[in-house]
């Protein structure tokens, strides 16, 4: 006997108005239903758990990283029974039947999303996204630990040393930020033996003109330097002190010109040499202060930037680091590993972690809007907090749904 093949029902379902309110706004439902058509992931079966519910559900997971997974269900579908009362009888999938879900899913249609939607959201008021007339980013990277199971070493490797392997594989990812709203957005992901510097080449490509990215010595390097600059964005990099920069003119401010080289022999002959313009400044009075510290800039005119303020806004390199601090400790949880099992499904869940982080941040970011403030003065940790208390009763309607029921 032939089976009947099963479709969506016409009408619209319980599943269908779960939205995750708290963040529909950064990822509203027409858009994840369109990723979810172009990757061919769009549920074709009546399902407990169709594509777009799961899509929600890993950027949950990601709020409650230190919760089980039907736990994180239940908490998600309490939006309704806050619509249906407290009667309504909700079915909560077991473990299994989420794992299928997030499996059948995969990472495709998060990495899309992510890609597509998570970007700057600094406006013109936004206080601290801007030095003079461009917006700040800076370029950094970080680890995440993962399960400790064979695929996952496999496929993302874990550091060694005297003393033998770590406790457990690492995903490496590289972001940028924007540093006014301490937005992370163009992460690329990739395995721990990759280096921030291979990885890096494909995240300089979000840059664009208008913006001034810092990034700290250890990404200085000639192909990367140019891949940036070809994007139109102004860099300001850290350089190790060794790098050959000689003089080539001094400025007024005490900076100089020079010219970088992709090579030894490009240099001597003075072939595919890039211009820059490098500053060399001293931290006096500081404990633990390198003798000497250098940067290079593609603001090659001083009158538009002086040395002196490009040097105290280096510093603001380390707003990544407490984005990342953000991402690893506050949302995370310090020293949690990420619970998924493959290296598909550790990237669905590093995605959903870095859009949960995205959508509290953008929250965030309206919150000091209209208090006139600066988002660096609000607590990440409370602004989470209040999201996790206020998840369950937060669900959206689909178009022309308000005030009827399925």
């Amino acid at each position: 006997m032939s089976r009947r093949p099963s479709e969506l029902s016409a009408g619209p379902r319980i599943t269908d108005y779960i939205s995750l309110g708290v963040v529909a706004s950064a990822f509203p439902r027409a858009a994840i239903d369109e990723v979810l058509a172009e990757t061919g992931r769009a549920s074709r079966r009546e399902r407990e758990l169709p594509a777009h519910v799961v899509v929600y559900y890993v950027i949950a997971l990601a709020l409650y990283m230190q919760v089980s997974y039907r736990e994180v269900l239940r908490c998600l579908l309490e939006g309704v029974r806050w619509l249906l009362g407290p009667e309504a009888a909700v079915k909560v999938t077991g473990k299994s039947g989420i794992s299928q879900a997030r499996t059948r899913l995969g990472s495709e249609p998060l990495k899309q999303l992510h890609d597509r939607l998570v970007g700057p959201v600094a406006v013109k008021g936004t206080k601290g996204a801007r030095f003079r007339q461009w917006r700040l980013l800076t370029l950094d990277g970080t680890t995440l630990a993962v399960a400790d199971t064979a695929a996952n070493e496999a496929a993302f490797g874990r550091p060694g040393g005297s003393r033998g392997k770590a406790a457990y594989p690492l995903v490496r990812l590289v972001s940028l930020v924007e540093s006014g709203t301490h937005v992370l957005f163009g992460t690329v992901l990739g395995a721990f033996r990759a280096g921030e510097v291979t990885l890096a080449a494909e995240v300089v490509t979000r840059l664009e003109s208008g913006r001034l990215c810092l990034a700290d010595r250890n990404f200085f390097g000639y192909e990367l330097w140019c891949k940036a600059q070809a994007t139109g964005c102004d860099l300001l990099w850290r350089v190790k002190s060794n790098a050959a920069l000689p003089c080539e003119r001094r400025l007024d401010d005490g900076s100089y010109l020079s010219r970088i080289y992709p090579s030894p022999k490009h240099r001597r002959h003075q072939t595919k040499g890039v211009a820059v313009r490098v500053i060399e400044y001293e931290l006096v009075d500081l404990p633990d202060a390198e003798p000497t510290y250098r940067l290079v800039t593609t603001i090659l005119d001083p009158q538009a930037a002086p040395a002196q303020e490009l040097a105290a806004l280096y510093h603001e390199r380390w707003e990544i680091e407490t984005a990342l601090d953000e991402l690893k400790t506050h949302l995370r949880g310090s020293h949690v590993v990420l619970r998924s099992k493959t290296p598909d499904l550790v990237k669905q869940e590093v995605y959903g972690l870095l859009m949960a982080h995205y959508a509290v941040r953008g929250l965030m970011h309206e919150a000091a809007l209209k208090a006139a403030e600066d988002p660096d003065n609000l607590s990440f940790t409370h602004a989470v907090r209040g999201v996790r208390r206020r998840l369950p009763a937060f669900v959206t309607f689909p178009p022309g749904a308000e005030g009827s029921l399925p």
